[in-house]
């Protein structure tokens, strides 16, 4: 199934969603290929508020844009294996038996999955700017994001922990 497609079940259905996933087998290319693709769209999610800051403050925007790149493609793939590990791990706590696969797939796939709000998220915060619209997209996003990850990691883990 193609990934907007899968993207669009997961509204749906978001633990159906990851079992499919789950069940093509552990494919560590393609769990990293979902989390760099997510940081990706994060990256450009965030240009039009980097656009907007370095118009507002007089910044220098290829700067903003270098460091945002350097944070979400690089660095923040391995903030999230490390949160999938650590999630795997307080799973195992409450009696989950997925394995670590599971865990990073069902947290880089949430990212993907909620990238449609990420990127409205970026638009708001870049042609809207800071106040409440920009603080309940973000907070629709939030919870979306968490209501995948969740669902995501309890079928992963194979428990309701």
């Amino acid at each position: 199934m193609p990934v907007t497609r899968d993207i669009v079940a997961m509204y749906r259905g978001p633990g159906r969603v990851v079992r499919r996933l789950l069940d093509m087998g552990p494919r560590e290319d393609r769990a990293l290929a979902i989390a760099m693709i997510a940081c990706a769209i994060v990256f450009v999610a965030d240009t039009p508020r980097l656009a907007r800051e370095a118009h507002i403050s007089g910044q220098e925007l290829n700067a903003l844009l270098a460091g945002s790149l350097f944070a979400w493609v690089i660095c923040m793939p391995l903030v999230l294996y490390f949160l999938a590990g650590l999630t795997h791990l307080v799973a195992r706590i409450f009696g989950g038996s997925g394995n670590w696969f599971g865990a990073r797939l069902s947290l880089f796939w949430a990212l993907l999955a909620s990238s449609p709000l990420i990127l409205l998220n970026g638009l708001v915060a870049g042609f809207i700017g800071p106040g409440p619209t920009q603080t309940m997209t973000g907070l629709v996003w939030f919870g979306v994001f968490m209501w995948f990850w969740i669902s995501g990691l309890i079928r992963a883990e194979g428990s309701s922990a």
